[in-house]
């Protein structure tokens, strides 16, 4: 392969500092309870309210909204929670007897309580509350907590609408990882989170990162900066791939893009196209830093080696804009979530086409999907041998322990062949219990 462009640096939340600096707040959090939060929400956001949304302002709140924007969160939602739905569908509950006398089952349970981050700043993510929280109640989840950093006087209006819509028990007007904290500590709602999900600035992802390492709570991703790539061949529309690249671009000025394509003229003619179509864009800063610090064309010899360099970088977003789409769905295995053909911009993955957009970033794509209904499910498995199945099990479990050296383990198996069986000659040991 061969660049036509490179990086001039690594995207890297995940760095020392951030994780001094995190540490230090949750174990202030963990010290001082809800008086740190209130000190860190003053500090970090100047705010002195309740954190609990009532029910009062947050009609107050949605009233503000137009009927469009109802209208289209709500199309939004029913998206996401449709696709939802059919992957809770696809995962089922069984029970099979593998021998006579051996039932083996699997359940499959919500956890109890469910925490969403929905991002502030620069962007409104109404949508990452419907990803979240709806995706949450599809799975089954009793009690969704969801939060987000307020903007002013209230957290967004939309973004209040979407939660409230999507399912969200209680409202959080409260961001940062004080807000990562209070979910997993269960402060303000006497509801320790089992998961947190959803997208952050560095902070908040580090923030999920070691509450998940401490073994608090489980969570969905560790959601880097956004990245996007895209597989080009000679069929693709140059235009097309600048208007995409520029669009992920905007993320932020640590966000990557890639091309990749066994076209030199679509490389080259794209390479052209960059710099006037971020100069069209309203803030041309943002997405010309990302595409000129971290922004990266790789030229192939054949659509093998680009699915090679696909499944190395294994990026949060791949759209694929080349002939022969289900040819790259069946070789394709490193992505968060996958757009074929031109028909299908990552802008639509990420608002309302009904995939979730809380994805896998930092090559986490190697081993891991992005957020969906089963993040929020147990699979509990059980058991049931009755006597006669311990002649066979027991004996085998019994020598099989021997063999790692665990001989309690195994004197509890053969416990059951003298109990069961008390008749019966072994050719193997079977401890003799003194119970005199």
């Amino acid at each position: 392969m061969e660049f036509i462009k490179k990086a001039q640096k690594t995207a890297e939340s995940n760095s020392q500092k951030t994780r001094e600096i995190v540490k230090n707040i949750l174990d202030d959090v963990d010290a001082r309870g809800e008086q740190a939060v209130r000190e860190l929400a003053k500090k970090f956001d100047g705010w002195e309210g309740d954190f609990i949304l009532s029910d009062e302002k947050k009609e107050r709140l949605i009233s503000t909204l137009s009927q469009r924007k109802k209208d289209d969160i709500q199309f939004a939602h029913e998206q996401v929670s449709k696709f939802a739905l059919a992957q809770r569908e696809s995962l089922k509950a069984f029970e099979v007897e593998t021998r006579p006398g051996v039932r083996l089952g699997q359940r499959i349970t919500p956890m109890d309580v469910a925490g969403c981050y929905v991002p502030g700043g620069r962007f409104a993510h109404a949508c990452s509350a419907v990803m979240s929280v709806a995706t949450a109640k599809a799975a089954g989840v009793p009690f969704v907590i969801a939060c987000s950093p307020p903007r002013g006087e209230s957290i967004d209006p939309a973004v209040a609408y979407a939660m409230d819509i999507s399912g969200a028990d209680i409202i959080l007007e409260m961001g940062g990882v004080q807000a990562i904290a209070t979910m997993a500590n269960g402060l303000f709602t006497n509801r320790p989170a089992n998961i947190l999900v959803g997208p952050g600035n560095g902070f908040v992802a580090e923030a999920k990162a070691m509450l998940a390492g401490s073994g608090k709570c489980g969570i969905d991703v560790f959601a880097g900066p956004t990245e996007s790539a895209i597989i080009a061949d000679k069929t693709a529309d140059p235009v097309t791939l600048a208007i995409d690249l520029v669009s992920q671009a905007e993320h932020g000025y640590d966000s990557p893009v890639w091309l990749y394509t066994d076209s030199r003229i679509v490389a080259e003619q794209v390479l052209t196209l960059m710099p006037k179509i971020i100069a069209q864009h309203p803030d041309p800063d943002v997405a010309g830093s990302a595409w000129r610090d971290y922004g990266e064309i790789i030229l192939c010899k054949d659509r093998e080696e680009l699915c090679k360099v696909n499944d190395e970088y294994a990026a949060e977003h791949v759209q694929v804009i080349a002939e022969d789409l289900d040819w790259w769905l069946d070789n394709l295995m490193s992505y968060g979530s996958l757009f074929l053909g031109e028909g299908s911009t990552v802008a639509h993955g990420d608002k309302c086409s009904g995939t979730n957009h809380i994805l896998p970033t930092k090559k986490a794509a190697h081993f891991s999907g992005g957020l969906n209904v089963h993040k929020f499910l147990k699979i509990l498995t059980y058991q049931e041998l009755d006597k006669e199945a311990n002649k066979t099990f027991s004996a085998i479990a019994s020598r099989l322990c021997r063999v790692e050296g665990m001989e309690g383990h195994a004197r509890a198996c053969d416990w059951r062949l003298e109990k069961y069986f008390p008749n019966e000659e072994w050719d193997f040991e079977v401890y003799k219990h003194k119970l005199d």
